[in-house]
């Protein structure tokens, strides 16, 4: 599938016949694509589709094994980073490469010091911040060049990293998920700086799960599928269900929730009375029941993930209490927690929940070492056993439970963090940001998991800045408003306007 629309600017880049090859896989296989001067790429794909090696191969850090790349029409091999950056070429990953110790300047300049200003010998700093002031003004960051990295918020974090690749007079700049940690008012001021920059001729490559912003912002969709290049949309043609049918191969647009049943609600299993979490104005009273999901929503900064991490014992509670199965429950540790059945997949996978230099097996089996043990050793046998049986259950793409989990896709690794908390039978579930950064296919596979998950009776809470999600999966969702609860709505009261109207405070609630 092409678009019929003629390209009339000038072509910056095509990688043509791209293929990649590694120990057991092959992670592209023939893909081209194509980038205009003062153009939105957008860059589709499941987990796995081959999207980020792609750019990898573009930005320096892998050679392809085979296909060429061409800069305004010539051909270059692009053998390492700082080529890449030479050539113009600048990626801004999702986890953003910034040294937090340092200034706004040193992160602008870092790497590129000398290179920025054709000198050798002793920099001059204020000639440094005259250039890091011009262009943070040209990004819309309210900061001085002095500010330390550290003390600003995520949103002005990427604009850092945007006024980075300016100063490399980048002409590519390749986007990925860049509003998966933003505020809805952080990400408007990015698709700003977006249009400024395809106003000015750079060709942007925008990599996001999000098919509300890739429709608004993109000029044209390129979607892969299992390393493969599957087609071409322009924005004209693009339909949510036309992108989500090229990225998984078939429609899922009857499907992409799972149908609710009207099973009864359960017992309570978790129940919380004025928990007092730091840095609440007051406590907080909530409960889990067996068998439901209870969804979690709020803004950024609304106190979810604090609230869940006193749960889960990461920061034990100033006061109130919590009750488990009718006990006490008050656990000083996560340990504590996860003794008690209590588990905590973390928004973070990456930093706190997988130790990504191990494999599938040895995180499936960490949480639960103790049980592996046979006579003072490590029983690899049962290990094995049941990192493949949860590898089967929730369909994880890998050529081996000893793949090093580094090198699995984000949907991947949110699956193993799932794996090794189903291994370990967990009576609470609590899910924070389970499916942020993860494909359609494999947050269709995830939902339907969950709602697995809460026939057999786990209470499942899910935190969740995704409104299409708090909506589709819930049973009943707590809102939170500067960190204390506004308003409990059942399944029947749920609403769009309603649960941003108790977010945004403007609106009150009954309690839990």
């Amino acid at each position: 599938m092409t678009t019929d629309d003629a390209t009339t600017t000038p072509l910056l880049l095509e990688m043509r016949g791209i293929t990649k090859r590694f120990p057991g896989v092959v992670a592209l296989r023939d893909v081209s694509i194509k980038l205009s001067a003062g153009e939105v790429l957008a860059l589709m794909g499941e987990n796995g589709a081959g999207k980020s090696t792609l750019m990898k191969i573009l930005g320096g850090a892998y050679l392809p094994d085979e296909g060429e790349i061409l800069l305004a029409g010539k051909p270059v091999v692009i053998a390492g980073v700082r080529e890449a950056k030479g050539l113009g070429i600048a990626l801004i990953h999702q986890e953003l490469m910034l040294a937090p110790n340092l200034d706004v300047t040193a992160n602008i300049f870092l790497g590129n010091e000398h290179a920025a200003f054709g000198m050798a010998g002793p920099l001059p700093r204020k000639r440094l911040n005259d250039e890091a002031a011009r262009l943070i003004e040209r990004v819309g960051l309210k900061a001085k060049p002095t500010t330390p990295v550290s003390t600003l918020t995520t949103g002005q974090m990427q604009m850092v990293e945007i006024a980075k690749a300016l100063a490399l007079n980048a002409r590519i700049i390749v986007m990925d998920e860049p509003t998966a940690s933003l505020t809805a008012a952080e990400s408007e001021h990015l698709f700003g700086i977006i249009h400024k920059l395809r106003t000015d001729g750079i060709g942007l490559v925008y990599i996001s799960h999000r098919l509300d912003e890739v429709l608004a912002l993109s000029d044209r969709i390129t979607v892969l599928r299992d390393g493969r290049y599957v087609g071409d949309l322009a924005r004209s043609q693009a339909t949510r269900e036309g992108i989500v049918t090229m990225m998984v191969g078939r429609d899922l647009s009857n499907n992409y929730f799972p149908e609710k049943t009207s099973r009864p609600p359960g017992e309570i299993v978790l129940d919380a009375r004025d928990v007092r979490v730091p840095g609440t104005p007051r406590g907080v009273s909530f409960n889990v029941r067996a068998g439901e999901i209870l969804g979690i929503a709020g803004l950024v900064g609304s106190g979810r993930t604090e609230l869940m991490q006193t749960v889960f014992g990461v920061t034990p509670a100033l006061g109130g209490t919590m009750t488990l199965d009718g006990n006490p429950y008050a656990p000083q540790t996560p340990r504590a927690a996860i003794e008690r059945g209590v588990f905590l997949a973390p928004e973070d996978r990456k930093h706190h929940g997988l130790v990504l230099p191990m494999t599938i097996a040895e995180n499936t089996s960490l949480p639960n070492i103790h049980s592996y043990a046979r006579y003072g050793f490590l029983d690899r046998a049962t290990e094995r056993k049941v990192a493949t049986a949860e590898v089967a259950r929730l369909r994880t793409k890998t050529p081996s439970i000893q793949q090093r989990v580094v090198n699995l896709s984000g949907g991947n690794q949110q699956k193993v963090v799932l794996g090794k908390w189903l291994a370990m039978k967990p009576r609470v579930l609590i899910l924070d940001e389970p499916t942020r950064g993860i494909d359609v296919g494999a947050k269709a596979e995830i939902y339907r998991h969950m709602a697995a998950l809460a026939e057999q009776g786990i209470g499942i809470v899910m935190v969740s800045s995704d409104m299409e999600e708090v909506l589709g999966m819930s049973d009943r969702v707590v809102v939170m408003h500067e960190k204390i609860i506004k308003g409990v709505l059942s399944r029947n009261e749920l609403s769009q306007e309603r649960v941003a109207a108790l977010m945004t405070g403007i609106a009150e609630g009954a309690a839990a």
